[in-house]
């Protein structure tokens, strides 16, 4: 191996780059980040935080492959507060 294909530089991504390409809030990425589920940030300097752009981009195309399952709507009907009326039945005239 030459010394330029051992020490290949690759691109990294500041925070504001990332909130472009990723509209997650900061805090569901940190959760993600800790349960594995987010390529992990770096710390360039003590006030730099970095992601590396090829690991995003991979992520980004490993949720456009296989997409997550939506959440179910909560049963409205089941909540103690304000509960919902229940609707008159709707006459059809013959």
């Amino acid at each position: 191996m030459s010394q330029t294909e051992h020490s290949a530089i690759r691109k990294t991504i500041r925070r504001h780059q990332l909130r472009e390409m990723v509209p997650l809030a900061d805090s569901t990425i940190y959760e993600m980040e800790q349960r594995g589920e987010f390529p992990r940030r770096f710390a360039l300097s003590p006030r730099c935080i970095v992601w590396d752009l090829s690991e995003v981009q991979a992520w980004l195309e490993s949720r456009r492959a296989s997409p997550v399952d939506r959440a179910k709507h909560p049963d409205v009907r089941r909540r103690k507060s304000r509960p919902v009326k229940e609707q008159a039945p709707v006459q059809t005239r013959a």
